[in-house]
């Protein structure tokens, strides 16, 4: 079965000579789509975008990030694990060469809190199938690795 997705994106960088020159415009961009709220995005700030704005390297950031945590709490519920908190902090790795580049590598690290000590080291296997669930990931084509710190909730 396919999905598709769709958004609309506009540019609103035109300072009123367009892309006369590589300083003459901004890279701010307006991200939308139906139902949902408009998202502010730019350019990274090394390549004149704005530091306020969401750039497309945090986005796939972002998105690896969301995507294996709705693939692990799937897998939690599967494996009989109770997460009651998770939060990420993921890092990760361009290298420019040039004009161009690509990512190298994204490291997860999610926290992930569980409900019952038993539960501790399952919550830390599912990882692994967390991530070959997530679709995103599964696109990529270069590793998206994980430093899971699992922890007992607090009563």
């Amino acid at each position: 079965m396919d999905h598709r997705y769709a958004l609309d994106l506009t540019w609103q960088g035109n300072r009123g000579s367009g892309t006369s020159g590589y300083r003459d415009y901004d890279r701010d961009v307006l991200l939308r789509a139906a139902g949902k709220p408009e998202l502010l995005g730019s350019a990274d700030p090394t390549f004149r975008g704005d530091a306020g704005r969401w750039n497309p390297e945090e986005l796939l950031l972002a998105a690896l990030a969301q995507c294996h945590l709705l693939s692990y709490l799937h897998s939690a519920v599967r494996h009989g694990v109770v997460v009651t908190a998770y939060d990420d902090s993921p890092v990760g790795t361009m290298s420019q060469s040039g004009q161009g580049g690509h990512f190298t590598s994204v490291v997860l690290r999610p926290r992930v809190s569980v409900a019952a000590a038993e539960q501790v080291e399952t919550a830390r296997a599912i990882h692994a199938e967390a991530s070959a669930n997530c679709f995103i990931a599964a696109s990529m084509n270069f590793p998206v690795t994980h430093e899971p710190e699992i922890l007992l909730a607090e009563d």
